[in-house]
């Protein structure tokens, strides 16, 4: 039960662009998290593209536009590896929709937050680390 949340300047992506962002980026950490790329686990990957004024979001050193990405995980999905992967995967992600070149990766920052089991809930439950591990396995022995 992933989500991925980038806030960036309005006017800063099209329209186009920031709907294949949004399936880009839920798929970049459904990999990382070792989820199986299946219509169940998509569904629960959840990404949220957040516009805010320009004049609301940059630095105090210039006026180019700035990237934050938070990603919401349960504790214990990602291992120190899987964030290092995730980080540098999205960071790329975003900064080629917004066409930044290799120098610019500073203007992206990732920010993960990992859940604390038993504190993630859906459909009324609390959804467990563990049951979304199982479900995941079972899904890909089934593939």
């Amino acid at each position: 039960m992933p989500m991925i949340q980038l806030t960036l300047p309005t006017g800063v992506l099209p329209a186009d662009t920031r709907a294949a962002l949004r399936k880009t980026l839920a798929a970049t950490l459904l990999r990382w998290e070792g989820a199986p790329d299946t219509a169940f686990f998509r569904a629960l990957a959840w990404t949220r593209i957040d516009e805010v004024p320009a004049d609301a979001f940059g630095s105090a050193e210039d006026e180019l536009p700035r990237f934050r990405v938070d990603v919401t995980v349960p504790a214990g999905a990602l291992s120190d590896r899987r964030k290092a992967g995730l980080i540098q995967e999205v960071t790329a992600d975003v900064s080629a929709a917004a066409g930044l070149g290799d120098t610019e990766g500073l203007r992206v920052w990732v920010l993960v937050h990992e859940q604390p089991e038993g504190t993630w809930g859906a459909a009324g439950n609390v959804v467990r680390f563990a049951e979304l591990a199982a479900l995941a396995k079972g899904q890909r022995a089934d593939a």
